[in-house]
């Protein structure tokens, strides 16, 4: 582990950027989240790494780096939350509601890293005509990073899912980082591919598969795996099952009789997976979106797969709560293209 890029992960959830990088070659020698949930699945997973739970508005660098024992650090990735990113005419670090992007600038300001990766929504680009961009590049760029930035599509990197994430490198020695070119740009793995190996019912955790692998990505994702987990199925109501029945593979609320539309309040609703294409962008678990062809929403395996998790990433606590840890990840293989070539300019 000692010659690797050593990495600290802020805000990093049950750990899919920290498991790109883990794939890429790098050594995560500590994540920091405030969800225990989160912290449980992250230390399950990243047996050399060190998750804690901790508020990053409160923890601050100089208390890690002493009670951690880390002194030098090769990249600081993490994705700060940002609802704070109003653009009310003043500088956004003075927003209280940004603190916890602030504490991400100084991390990276007191470990000074050679490079750094924030991930964030793609509409954090637009806010403000640009203005909200504009400052995270002067922040960064005055405590003396080269920054580039770029919205990136999952599915063209190999993962089943039409996910759109922003990304903001800085790389200390002023050289520009060059974001990795689509892999997987015209033949993109769709759902169907996914997971149609994963049966219509729960596996018990530990089961062995129901099925041999249907598709390259599945051989790729099961990982030499023999058994499954995280694989319950949720039970709907009848009425449920009766009105997804009548949505066909790749439908949504429209393809329902006029007076069922509005029996759910949101514009996703009643949606299902197209099995000839990657999914939409997973919730966290909202049960508005359902399997192409089975009468429920996706299982926790299931959209792990439409993340890009392998199979013997296990997530830990109930569902509703792993559903959501995967929802909020980034996908593994898109942050793993990231950092591939992000250890080039290291």
């Amino acid at each position: 582990m000692n010659n690797k890029p050593k990495v600290i992960d802020l805000f990093c959830g049950c750990g899919g950027l920290s498991q790109g990088f883990i794939d890429a070659g790098y050594n995560i020698i500590l994540g920091i989240d405030k969800w225990q949930d989160a912290i449980e699945t992250f230390n399950f997973n990243h047996k050399n790494s060190n998750g804690i739970v901790a508020d990053l508005l409160t923890l601050s660098p100089e208390t890690v780096s002493k009670n951690e024992k880390i002194d030098n650090v090769d990249v600081i990735i993490g994705g700060p939350p940002c609802q704070g990113f109003s653009i009310a005419g003043k500088r956004i670090v003075d927003d209280e509601r940004n603190q916890l992007y602030k504490s991400f600038l100084h991390y990276v300001e007191f470990f000074k890293p050679k490079a750094f990766l924030m991930e964030n929504v793609p509409n954090i680009m637009s806010i403000g005509k640009g203005a909200i961009k504009e400052q995270i590049i002067i922040d960064f760029e005055k405590i003396g990073y080269k920054m580039s930035n770029k919205i990136l599509l999952a599915s063209d990197y190999g993962v089943p899912q039409n996910r759109k994430r922003a990304f903001f490198v800085g790389l200390r020695d002023g050289s520009l980082f060059d974001f990795p070119e689509p892999t997987t740009p015209d033949n993109k793995i769709t759902s169907m591919e996914a997971i149609s190996d994963l049966p219509e019912h729960t596996l018990k955790d530990g089961e062995s598969y129901s099925s041999d692998s249907k598709s390259n990505y599945q051989k790729q994702i099961r990982n030499g795996n023999k058994v499954v987990f995280n694989h319950q199925i949720t039970e709907h109501k009848n009425k449920t099952i009766e009105i997804i029945a009548m949505v066909p593979d790749g439908g949504n609320y429209k393809s329902l009789p006029k007076e069922l539309h509005s029996t759910r309040k949101v514009n996703i609703a009643w949606t299902r997976l197209n099995s000839n294409r990657p999914s939409f962008t997973i919730d966290t678990g909202h049960n508005h979106h359902f399997h192409y062809e089975f009468n429920r929403v996706p299982t926790a395996r299931e959209s792990a797969r439409l993340q890009s998790f392998h199979d013997d990433f296990i997530f830990k606590k109930g569902k509703t709560s792993q559903l959501k840890q995967i929802g909020n990840a980034v996908p593994p293989l898109l942050a793993k293209e990231i950092a591939i070539k992000l250890k080039k300019h290291l």
